[in-house]
């Protein structure tokens, strides 16, 4: 390969690592990805590995999880023991997909963080003013936390929600025409 497009595609595969890190996924999950959109042709761990400079084990671990969030597939090929892996393309059915694994685990969680520690701190028995005063602060911040995340869960929800309805009535209304069609 041109020593160039070897440098583009390096300098792609750590950009996608560092954009993995910033959402809080691991950087290798991040490299494997950038491989496997530049790929041409379905990779094995084998190769995976190598291209994202990670071990096999860091791929395999890797690769589930990007399977998990949709956004890599597996190919299985007949005649051959190993799996292949494709990236996912649709970039909206990537957010979809990350939104929906992000909701239910990191929005759930620090939801519930929110709503046990507003739980402490009305509870605590503050006798002295001051500390009264610091409990209500406390309280009324983690009030504020506490509507802002429900707020983000219901707009992550609705967004989803809506993707679903608009896709399901694409699907009615092209299914209808291909049925018109074919009479």
């Amino acid at each position: 390969m041109e020593p160039g497009l070897i440098q583009a595609r390096q300098h792609f595969i750590q950009g996608m690592s560092r954009i993995s890190s910033f959402w809080g996924f691991p950087r290798a999950m991040g490299a494997i990805y950038g491989a496997l959109y530049l790929s041409p042709k379905p990779l094995s761990l084998d190769e995976l590995a190598e291209q994202a400079s990670v071990s096999k084990g860091s791929a395999s671990t890797n690769v589930r999880n990007l399977e998990r969030l949709g956004m890599v597939h597996k190919e299985i090929r007949l005649g051959e023991r190993r799996d292949f892996y494709v990236a996912e393309t649709d970039f909206w059915q990537v957010v979809k997909n990350v939104l929906r694994e992000r909701e239910r685990t990191e929005f759930d969680h620090a939801l519930r963080t929110v709503s046990e520690s507003l739980a402490m701190a009305k509870s605590a028995q503050t006798g002295d003013p001051a500390q009264a005063k610091t409990a209500a602060f406390y309280q009324e911040r983690m009030r504020e936390m506490e509507r802002f995340f429900n707020t983000l869960d219901n707009l992550v929800a609705t967004a989803l929600a809506l993707d679903e309805l608009r896709a399901g009535t694409l699907e009615r209304i092209m299914g209808g025409k291909r049925e018109k069609g074919q009479s």
